[in-house]
């Protein structure tokens, strides 16, 4: 037996006969992995994924309530106002937020997430978050899902009197790669918002962008300090580098390494929602139908906050094709 072919056997007995996921260790081996045993990972992730996840994909759309401006300075984002980039600070008025949210209900989505560009919400904010949320419910039949950057615990309270789902706030790289992406905030800041929303009963949805410079130790490290932190959700990204950003002239994930992450981050996640989000498009292109069979569970439809996505009908007319169920509201309330 090949070293590929024993390090696979070890990982099919542990993740999908006992969904214990892989460690740093493990997740740094199967990263190293040759393309020529690129398919038989990816299907051993889609195994994991149907035996401890099942066969449903989760729809979800999301909409900019405030967008541009941002006091931070993440290497990777159009929207920070430390930037020459071309995003500009806009408010999203609150009929702009219902009808996005009764469109993407009509796509089939689940989940409808508020986003935010700011290092964390202010009253301003707040108020209007509580204002569009009413609305939304006055008018769909729709999960909503938050990302407004870091948190008070009087903040995280007031999301769960408004019946907040589920609360993104990625953590984006690994500990070890955070400041070589962002200065003006520390990972830790970022953990501790974390820390308080998983305390408060709201789901936790946490991931990143790869892609961004990491080595392939740095990014087993991340999906091994993601394992610890036991989200709902992963979002994986991938680095669509944007002009006047640090970022924009880093070049873009090579497909086969995007897709060997994906099942490794499966595989370390055994039971976790794992969310293809933006930059899927110039990264994979058509392979991301190998993705959705190589450990992807979720997906965001249509566009992204400041870059272009697929249609939300390609999106569907894929899950259709590849017999991928959506996930109904009533499996989620």
């Amino acid at each position: 037996m090949t070293p590929a072919a024993a390090l696979l056997a070890t990982v099919r007995e542990q993740v999908l006969e006992r969904g214990v996921g892989l460690d740093q260790e493990q997740a740094l081996a199967c990263l190293h992995l040759g393309d020529d045993v690129l398919p038989d990972l990816l299907q051993l992730a889609h195994e994991v994924r149907m035996r401890h996840c099942g066969p449903e994909v989760e729809v979800e759309g999301i909409i900019s309530l405030k967008t541009g401006g941002c006091p931070e300075d993440c290497h990777f984002c159009s929207q920070s106002g430390l930037f020459p980039s071309p995003v500009r600070g806009a408010w999203l008025d609150v009929p702009s937020l219902v009808a996005a949210a009764v469109e993407t209900a009509a796509t089939g989505a689940t989940e409808f997430c508020i986003v935010a560009a700011v290092r964390g919400p202010d009253d301003r904010l707040m108020r209007q978050l509580a204002e569009g949320v009413a609305a939304i419910r006055a008018a769909v039949d729709i999960q909503i899902a938050c990302s407004l950057g870091m948190l008070t615990q009087a903040q995280v309270d007031e999301l769960v009197a408004l019946g907040i789902h589920r609360y993104n706030h990625n953590l984006e790289t690994a500990r070890s790669h955070f400041p070589a992406v962002v200065t003006t905030h520390t990972w830790e800041e970022r953990w501790e918002t974390l820390e308080m929303v998983r305390a408060s009963g709201m789901e936790l949805c946490c991931g990143g962008i790869l892609g961004m410079g990491e080595t392939l130790e740095q990014r087993a490290e991340f999906a091994a300090q993601l394992a610890s932190l036991e989200p709902d959700e992963v979002p994986l990204n991938f680095l669509n580098p944007r002009p006047g950003t640090p970022f924009g002239d880093l070049p873009v994930m090579p497909a086969n390494d995007a897709l060997r992450a994906v099942a490794v981050f499966r595989l370390a996640l055994p039971r976790t929602v794992l969310r293809f989000a933006g930059g899927r498009e110039i990264t994979l292109g058509d392979l991301a139908r190998d993705g959705m069979l190589g450990g992807i569970n979720a997906v965001i439809v249509g566009n992204y906050l400041t870059t272009l996505g697929r249609p939300a009908t390609e999106d569907l007319a894929m899950l259709t094709d590849l017999q991928m169920p959506i996930k109904a509201l009533s499996q989620t309330l």
